[in-house]
């Protein structure tokens, strides 16, 4: 999870696992066993991954955070293009669409992680699987 929330700089995952499993000791104590413990952590690896982010942002404001990345020319989709083209996808489509269709958690459960309405995850997860196909499409055809 953390790897694809970075769009798998092994670097910036670790960094990304460390601070979740501090903040995760530090508030041990007040999870309350409303969700799965694996479903408490996931939220605040994301809470982490959402903080580093606007961190990075104000940082950086006139430069530009991702200049263009290797892309698989082959025509073909393979596991690689789709990796490639979750990185290319906003980080709110992103997290929506790995929380569903990779990790499997229902759309109540990703608002609550979220922090965002069940109907927003629908619909982000919507907007998620067009921009990725769009990507597929445009990136298969430029042979």
């Amino acid at each position: 999870m953390a790897l694809r929330l970075t769009g798998y700089d092994e670097v910036m995952a670790q960094d990304l696992i460390q601070s979740t499993w501090i903040t995760a000791v530090r508030r041990l104590e007040s999870f309350e066993w409303k969700s799965t413990l694996k479903t408490w952590l996931i939220g605040i690896l994301i809470n982490v991954n959402r903080e580093q982010i606007h961190k990075e942002q104000k940082k950086k404001e006139t430069e530009q955070v991702r200049e263009d990345t290797m892309i698989s020319k082959s025509g073909t989709v393979s596991g690689y293009d789709i990796e490639q083209g979750l990185i290319q996808l906003p980080i709110g489509y992103r997290r929506v669409i790995i929380l569903h269709d990779i990790e499997g958690y229902q759309h109540k459960e990703i608002g609550a992680i979220l922090g965002i309405e069940e109907g927003t995850s629908k619909s982000q997860l919507f907007q998620a699987r067009k921009a990725l196909r769009n990507w597929l499409t445009d990136n298969s055809n430029e042979e």
